[in-house]
């Protein structure tokens, strides 16, 4: 039988089997463990057909060694005071391990917004906000919310638009959240930020002939076989870059209305448009119906990725997991008791709590340019592409031929904003996945990569701690 766990206690039962394998005193571990604040709200709302819903939200602020906290804003009906805790403390731990200096933070409003209209959402949203502003918990400095699951830029916009207006003249308003449009302040490579990082990092894992050796699985993405969990934002991204940038086969997707699967390979943008057509991904052309979307988890492949809920993969079904490599797109969707069982199996999962972090990644990009008042690139762009035109023109003048059009564009190419991101982005990703595979690798006793993860994230905030001062 699978224990019951509590996401929080989940995220806790993995701090404490890392936390054995660091140096540092019971008390400065209890405190990072600890959520440090959290705001529990009830509003009143009048809906468009005149009556008053009493909406539920939360925003968790889960560490304050860095400034300000982090962290998305998801609109769900099981958004509860566990889960929201849970994901400020993974917030934390993501952050130090990409070396992004927040502090963990979440929010969450307890709705269906399928079931509400735009302008209910939009009241929700603002009054929200303004619940926010009035306890402190957001602003450039203090704490700066994202979009999570069922938000996007629309909220985000809304929210932007009550700060401002709550805290006029502010001039780093724009920096109170991000995910937000380009034309409110946001940054270009902001959607497709996670997905991306989720590639990256898988496929930097795949490139340590130590790890792939072990799990019997040769170099590289090209012709892998994938299978992706969730067509959200997330997962759609992911199968886009595994597909495109890795020569890998998305032989299968799963949603919550079932799974299709094809073992030459699904195009995610076909799928996408056909659910958007019909309402379901089911009965796409060319591919076989799964009745039951959990199945697909289980069906052979080299890379599962799933990028939907938590808790997907248990002590229930672990043992039926195929895949050699499981890459973690969505938020604790392995348990404690499937960990234990990769562990045996040899499988290698690659833990959400630094391969997701690509959105806060790029969020601190967006961050950091609204504060500095200037898009990436506008300074360097044309200068790059000038200095790159005549080094071109001495090559051509030197050796007498002139270079292809296209291959001149190429080079001459100055940096866009989006091409500044998504180098900051491949960075992030690269170094982080290789600093977790050497702690790994340095401490035998380190039974796999999420205990790795969490050891550098635990020593990273328990330096901050005491470099502060506030544990000796």
């Amino acid at each position: 039988m699978s224990a019951e766990y509590s996401f929080f206690e989940s995220v806790g039962t993995s701090f404490d089997k890392a936390a054995k394998f660091t140096k540092w005193d019971p008390g400065i571990l209890e405190q990072i463990k600890a959520c440090n604040s959290v705001l529990r709200m009830r509003f009143p709302v009048k809906m468009d057909d005149g009556h008053i819903e009493v909406i539920e939200a939360y925003r968790v602020q889960h560490s304050h060694h860095k400034a300000p906290c982090k962290g998305g804003i998801r609109f769900s009906t099981e958004v509860n005071q566990d889960e929201v805790m849970a994901l400020a403390a993974l917030m934390t731990y993501k952050c130090a391990i990409v070396n992004v200096p927040f502090g963990g933070g979440k929010g969450g409003i307890k709705i269906d917004p399928r079931k509400l209209s735009a302008y209910e959402l939009e009241k929700i949203t603002r009054r929200y906000t303004s619940e926010l502003v009035k306890k402190n918990f957001i602003g450039p400095g203090i704490d700066v919310p994202a979009p999570d699951y069922g938000t996007g830029e629309r909220e985000m916009a809304w929210i932007v638009d009550t700060y401002t207006t709550l805290k006029p003249g502010e001039i780093d308003g724009y920096g109170c959240v991000t995910g937000k449009p380009i034309s409110q302040g946001g940054v270009r490579g902001r959607k497709e930020a996670t997905g991306l990082g989720v590639f990256y990092g898988v496929r930097e894992v795949c490139s340590m002939p130590e790890v792939m050796n072990k799990i019997g699985l040769p170099l590289g993405l090209e012709g892998k076989t994938v299978v992706v969990q969730g067509l959200g934002n997330v997962g759609y991204h992911s199968a886009k870059f595994f597909r495109e940038k890795g020569g890998s086969k998305v032989i299968a997707i799963a949603e919550y209305e079932g799974a299709i699967y094809n073992e030459n390979g699904l195009n995610e943008e076909e799928v996408f448009q056909h659910r958007k057509a019909t309402g379901s991904i089911l009965n796409f052309p060319g591919a076989t119906n799964i009745a039951n979307s959990k199945e697909a988890l289980e069906l052979p492949c080299d890379i599962l990725i799933p990028a939907a809920l938590e808790n997907v993969i248990n002590g229930e079904n672990a043992d039926r997991i195929k895949a050699k490599i499981i890459g973690e797109a969505a938020n604790g969707p392995c348990t404690p008791e499937a960990d234990e069982v990769f562990a045996k199996k040899g499988i290698v999962c690659v833990p959400d709590m630094y391969l997701n972090a690509g959105g806060v990644t790029v969020s601190y990009f967006e961050w950091l340019k609204n504060l500095s008042h200037v898009r990436y690139g506008r300074m360097e762009k044309r200068f790059t592409e000038n200095m790159n035109a005549r080094i071109l023109n001495q090559m051509e003048e030197l050796s007498g031929k002139n270079m292809a059009e296209a291959e001149r564009k190429a080079i001459m190419h100055g940096p866009d904003e989006v091409d500044l991101v998504h180098s900051g982005l491949e960075e992030t990703m690269v170094q982080a996945t290789r600093e977790i595979i050497e702690c790994w690798h340095k401490n035998p006793e380190i039974p796999d990569m999420r205990s790795a993860a969490y050891v550098v994230a635990i020593n990273k905030v328990a330096t901050s701690y005491t470099e502060l001062g506030i544990f000796p």
